[in-house]
């Protein structure tokens, strides 16, 4: 029946044997090393987010973090404890930003977000102040793509997601914000500006000093993770006296020819904004798994009558169906599969299903999301081969914090990832944890401005 060998071809295509596995991951840690002998010796950028002080648990006083990466962003107040008794407090407050503002001009944007963080600051100080007129220290989550120089600067290269603030391209982001706090009289001082994945790592350091990395898989995909200064030979300069540096990996566009691509993936590329870019995310995160579902649907669909006489309209929409909605069908443990049933009819307008279609449905979600966690352990495996901490040197233990919505929310991908990454370490695995970092970004924003801090062991 050509349902069948539509379902028995993709699950052909999209198979991660463990040896296939290992192969992903030994050609991820060969690119991180490309990508840090020389700028763009990999389509792994490997870039210096020039952060080699992570919080160490013993940081005191207030800190401030700003997390903006996409329609929302959230401004946060931290009190640290010092001497391990971590964060005291924490205050922060979501702001929606007006959709004009996503695409005017830069000092409107950088405004509005400098007038709702001077609110944020008179309200949350009511009758407070700062000792020895110290000026106040942010850190700036910004998870767009940037060119940094320095901890505390850089251009942004491009916008991402609903953004497009032409004037911004090419802008310092810091002195664009920096200035706007400036018009609204506002003291204070940006000490870091990082990404997601960096305040993933830094939240999660903070509170275990073996934390490596800090992982991202959300509505895209990235990781960081802590190096050696010496083994990064595009380093230009003076090291640090800390010996580390903490690397944006960005890597999202990690390529092999060992990755599982199939027809649909393929599809999916050529008509995405970049072809040929970031095809590890396009096979990884909660942006793409849903839409390689529909389009398996769609094929299902046209070359079978297993759905019927239906309209097509909703099912040949792109990203109609998303990957929320795949995770509510992968998760339908009805005996009858009512929420399969539902989430067709009301998403892509198909009734009447039988249990054996919707068993079929089922089944591609799991192939799909299946194929998904189990590269994305790949991809964990590699860092951990590259820092020799996959129990080929290095025994001690070692911590990979996550955070996103994709590892949060679906729980067969968390799992899945999870005994893939142990199937992989075999014996070692039991050196290895991973954490779900719950908000890494913002509160890693504040902690990092405290590790940066410029009054420092300066009593």
């Amino acid at each position: 029946m050509a349902e069948q060998q539509v379902v028995a071809d993709l699950r052909e295509k999209s198979a991660t044997p463990p040896s296939l596995l290992r192969d992903v991951a030994a050609a991820m840690a060969d690119e991180m090393c490309a990508g840090l002998e020389m700028e763009g010796g990999s389509r792994v950028k490997m870039l210096l987010s020039y952060v080699d002080k992570l919080p160490t648990g013993r940081e005191e006083g207030l800190f401030y973090g700003l997390d903006l990466g996409g329609t929302n962003f959230r401004v946060l107040k931290v009190q640290l404890g010092g001497n391990d008794k971590h964060a005291i407090s924490c205050e922060s407050r979501e702001v929606a930003i007006p959709p004009h503002l996503m695409s005017g001009s830069s000092s409107e944007l950088f405004g509005f977000i400098a007038s709702e963080l001077a609110k944020f600051v008179a309200d949350e100080e009511k009758g407070t102040s700062l000792s020895n007129g110290k000026t106040r220290e942010l850190g700036f989550t910004f998870s767009f793509p940037v060119r940094q120089r320095s901890v505390a600067s850089g251009t942004l290269v491009k916008w991402t997601k609903a953004f497009s603030i032409e004037d911004a391209v090419g802008k310092d982001v810091v002195a664009e914000l920096q200035t706007a706090m400036q018009k609204q009289g506002l003291d204070m001082h940006v000490a870091a500006l990082i990404n997601d994945a960096v305040g993933t790592l830094a939240g999660a350091r903070y509170y275990d000093e073996d934390v490596v990395a800090g992982v991202i898989f959300g509505t895209g995909t990235n990781a960081a993770y802590v190096e050696k200064a010496n083994a990064i030979p595009k380093w230009e300069g003076e090291l640090p006296s800390s010996g580390q540096m903490v690397i944006n990996m960005e890597w999202g566009n990690f390529y092999s020819c060992h990755l599982p691509v199939t027809e649909y993936d393929q599809a999916l590329d050529n008509e995405s904004l970049n072809p040929g870019e970031q095809i590890y995310e396009k096979l990884t995160s909660g942006m793409y798994l849903g839409e390689i579902v529909r389009r398996v649907l769609l094929k299902l669909s046209l070359q079978s009558a297993i759905f019927g006489e239906i309209d097509h309209t909703k099912l040949k929409t792109h990203f109609h169906l998303r990957t929320p909605h795949i995770s509510a069908m992968h998760h339908d443990d009805t005996p009858d599969l009512k929420t399969v049933e539902e989430k067709l009819k009301e998403i892509l307008e198909i009734a009447g299903t039988s249990l054996e279609t919707r068993k079929m449905v089922v089944e591609i979600c799991d192939i799909v999301a299946r194929r998904a966690a189990r590269l994305a352990a790949a991809g964990l495996a590699g860092i951990l081969k590259k820092l020799g901490r996959d129990g080929s040197v290095d025994k001690r233990r070692s911590v990979i914090a996550i955070d996103g919505g994709l590892f949060e929310h679906y729980s067969k991908f968390s799992k899945c990832l999870e005994t893939t990454l142990n199937e992989l370490l075999g014996e070692s695995s039991k050196f290895i944890v991973v954490k779900h970092a719950d908000d890494g970004s913002g509160i890693g924003a504040a902690l990092i401005a405290a590790s940066q801090s410029q009054y420092r062991n300066v009593e």
